[in-house]
């Protein structure tokens, strides 16, 4: 009989050589949190399409933030839901400077000096028409968007936020954004590119929380086409030429290959947003017995960082912090 002459298994034969032999590595530092907050006072309601993820009134909001800093998470994306009556079709609420997002970046910097604020520029939130840029005769218009997002992004910074993240898909937005930004003198403030967003199929629960959902059509003439990759190293490129820190795939867990090949191609770091329907999908498993939830929310994430994602936005942030700290 012949035996084998390497035998792979020695590296894996105890828990103390596994873990030596890792090669990919999850800490807190790698997890980006979103969060909700909403209108009002003394409200937090959970997302139904999303068990254990909440919507919080600015009021309320400290307790979450706490114990995701207790934990180690320092870095946030913030969402604003806006309401009805204030949405039109050029987003004029998003440039509000005592806006619910504006008065959130200044509400989260002052309780919480050392959490990095990275706010969504995007003007979905706060438009009658739930899409991403402003609509003419059922069309949504690139360039005449651009100056509301250049606004957008500057009255988010005026606020106090870290980074801008624009996450509408427009062409150029990078470039105009950067610009702004350095005509006003926010040389240091980071740009978060939606680089590579597709239009899954997987934002439905997302839509939910913030009432976002598009009031016609679809978003497939501005986000991309879940059918190809080479288009986002093209989307990369033109992001990282126009002045983009951080480069992103969206969603995550189902676009493996587009993470490890922007991580591949590029020098600017990578980020991965595990998105609503990847929670929900996981966590609906889970409760059903399914699987098991801590190790599938681990195996989760390592996936997304071994693909190439130095920072993973993910509404498992505090869960998987509390996992890496076997608390």
């Amino acid at each position: 009989m012949s035996y084998p002459f390497e035998r792979n298994r020695i590296l894996r034969k105890s828990s103390s050589i596994r873990e030596a032999m890792a090669e990919t590595h999850l800490s807190t530092s790698h997890l980006l949190l979103p969060v909700f907050i909403i209108p009002g006072e003394n409200e937090v309601s959970e997302i139904t399409s999303m068990p254990g993820v909440f919507r919080y009134t600015l009021d309320r909001v400290n307790a979450f933030l706490q114990e995701a800093y207790d934990n180690g998470i320092r870095q946030v994306l913030l969402f604003a839901q806006v309401e009805e009556h204030l949405k039109d079709n050029a987003g004029t609420e998003a440039l509000n400077p005592n806006g619910l997002m504006q008065q959130g970046i200044r509400h989260i910097k002052s309780a919480f000096l050392d959490m990095v604020v990275m706010t969504d520029v995007a003007l979905d939130p706060c438009s009658s028409y739930g899409h991403d840029g402003i609509v003419v005769d059922g069309t949504i218009v690139n360039d005449e968007t651009l100056e509301i997002l250049c606004a957008m992004a500057l009255s988010h910074v005026e606020a106090g936020a870290d980074w801008v993240a624009p996450s509408d898909m427009m062409d150029g937005r990078i470039g105009s954004l950067r610009e702004c930004l350095n005509d006003h003198g926010y040389h240091e403030i980071g740009i978060l590119a939606y680089t590579a967003k597709y239009a899954s199929n997987l934002y439905g629960p997302f839509r939910d929380a913030l009432d976002s959902a598009p009031g016609f059509g679809d978003k497939k003439t501005y986000q991309m086409d879940f059918r190809n990759a080479k288009e986002a190293l093209r989307e990369a490129r033109q992001d990282v030429e126009e002045g983009a820190d951080f480069i992103m795939v969206k969603p995550g867990g189902m676009y493996l290959d587009v993470i490890r090949d922007l991580a591949t191609h590029f020098d600017v770091p990578v980020a991965a947003y595990q998105v609503s329907g990847e929670y929900s999908m996981i966590s609906s498993a889970c409760a059903n017995g399914f699987l098991d939830r801590k190790a599938v929310v681990m195996e989760s994430l390592y996936a997304i960082r071994r693909a190439g994602a130095s920072l993973i936005a993910t509404y498992f942030a505090v869960e998987a912090s509390k996992y890496i700290q076997n608390k």
